[in-house]
């Protein structure tokens, strides 16, 4: 996704306020992405099908990351762009996929779909982190999303009850989907169709199946 953020410049002078391209996600992201994707596919199945209708985990407040959920961050912290969104992205739905696997016996006809699910996304993490320099992990966060990150972080012992919710596995893999199309859009864009993935009303039911990536 090409994000305009802008800088001050000085001319004679005068302040002016340019426009600057935000790197774009980088190529080697798409392959590992679409994988996941694949897997995705079959959410339905796995994450509906498989589990007692109404069926939650417990999860952080934090790991309901939807469409929402970005677009305010966008709105409310100055700066922010795509590659801490997908730093954070990265780090909300590792713990997602670690958590729908602890309830999963082995046993469970779920479990080798969510396993190879986690080991595709462990895979896309790792070329996320080789894609961009050592440096620019260590750069510090947004104040906000820094506290978002340490709320991940918290060890569950330490957190109160008030930080805890419980969503269905289908709605947690239903937002990473979403989530990553939004803020991986190149690797999904149509040549033919312009998209918007971050719009809430792209995913609505009603919209032909070969536009809306679930099932």
């Amino acid at each position: 996704m090409v994000q305009l953020s802008t800088a001050v410049c000085l001319l004679g002078g005068l302040f002016l306020i340019a426009p600057v391209l935000m790197a774009p996600t980088h190529s080697s992201m798409c392959t590992p992405l679409r994988t996941i994707n694949d897997s995705l596919s079959h959410r339905r199945r796995y994450m509906k099908h498989n589990f007692p209708i109404e069926y939650t985990i417990k999860v952080h407040n934090r790991e309901i990351f939807r469409l929402s959920n970005i677009s305010r961050m966008k709105l409310r912290t100055e700066g922010l762009n795509d590659l801490v969104l997908q730093r954070l992205w990265f780090q909300v739905y590792q713990g997602v996929l670690k958590k729908i696997l602890w309830v999963l016996p082995t046993r469970h006809p779920s479990r080798p779909y969510t396993a190879e699910l986690e080991r595709r996304f462990k895979d896309a993490q790792a070329v996320f982190m080789q894609s961009h320099p050592a440096e620019v992990f260590q750069e510090d966060l947004p104040e906000k999303i820094q506290d978002i990150w340490d709320s991940l972080t918290e060890k569950p012992e330490n957190m109160p009850e008030s930080s805890w919710r419980f969503a269905t596995p289908k709605s947690l893999l239903d937002n990473l989907c979403r989530t990553m199309y939004c803020l991986f859009s190149e690797c999904f864009s149509n040549a033919d169709v312009q998209e918007d993935y971050c719009e809430v009303s792209h995913w609505r039911k009603g919209r032909k199946k070969d536009m809306q990536p679930e099932s």
